[in-house]
């Protein structure tokens, strides 16, 4: 036997009058909004449903990808105050990024020429050969490097005699300077073909005249034997020319 418990028609008779009003109003209006809906056209109820969902479907979008419904673009205020472009400064006319034209005269001006005397001036090179020099040093015992550059024979003009004269190179300082005397003697070193030794008994290289013993070194032996043969033949000249002038 079922247990389902009917509506008492004597409950409603009791119930209080106002509620009964409110209910009755609620119906109409719903009815009144329902019947303002079915007076649309079919196009216009799509229209507005389709809308709806297209919004629904953009605010679901960008709640996805950390944003909220899209932002509306404030209306950007042009400037009247502004200058026009053609009177805008352009990067190129930044007075920080210009370079200043300035036009810097000389304090001193060189007008003339200095010549640098080398004391060779009277003198004509009758010899020259790149080679490297050594000098013994007789406290040590042992040979050291004097420097590497042009080894020249050079020839009075006036009187003829004919001295020898090595500088280094990039200083150009002197590293040998004596005359080619008669007594001295080119020996070779240790063997060597293309290495020399003699005996220089006024080297003035060092400012006062100093009694030397010099090795020359070359990269061949054909330019150690040019060395000898012009090295002998300044000998011989300056042998008669020392004599005469005894």
């Amino acid at each position: 036997m079922s247990d389902t418990v009917k509506p008492d028609p004597a409950a409603d008779q009791h119930a209080a009058p106002g509620a009964t009003l409110v209910k009755d109003e609620t119906a109409k209006v719903t009815t009144d909004v329902q019947a303002k809906e079915d007076d649309k056209p079919v196009t216009e109820k799509a229209t507005e449903a389709a809308a709806s969902t297209a919004a629904a479907v953009k605010d679901n979008v960008f709640s996805m990808f950390g944003g909220g419904p899209a932002k509306v673009k404030k209306e950007e205020v042009d400037d009247t105050d502004e200058p026009s472009g053609a009177s805008k400064p352009k990067d190129d006319e930044d007075p920080e990024n210009q370079e200043p034209d300035v036009d810097f005269a000389p304090v001193v001006h060189l007008t003339e020429k200095v010549d640098t005397k080398t004391n060779e001036e009277l003198e004509e090179q009758t010899f020259k050969m790149r080679a490297k020099l050594f000098k013994f040093d007789r406290e040590s015992r042992e040979w050291k490097e004097r420097g590497t550059g042009d080894v020249r024979l050079l020839k009075h003009k006036e009187n003829g005699k004919t001295r020898l004269v090595m500088r280094r190179d990039k200083t150009l300082k002197v590293c040998a300077n004596h005359y080619v005397v008669p007594d001295m003697k080119l020996s070779p070193n240790v063997g060597s073909d293309r290495s020399w030794v003699w005996n220089a008994a006024a080297d003035v290289s060092e400012g006062e005249p100093e009694a030397q013993t010099l090795a020359i070194r070359f990269a061949n032996s054909e330019n150690a034997n040019a060395f000898k043969e012009a090295f002998i033949k300044a000998q011989q000249e300056n042998e008669a020319l020392f004599k005469a002038s005894e």
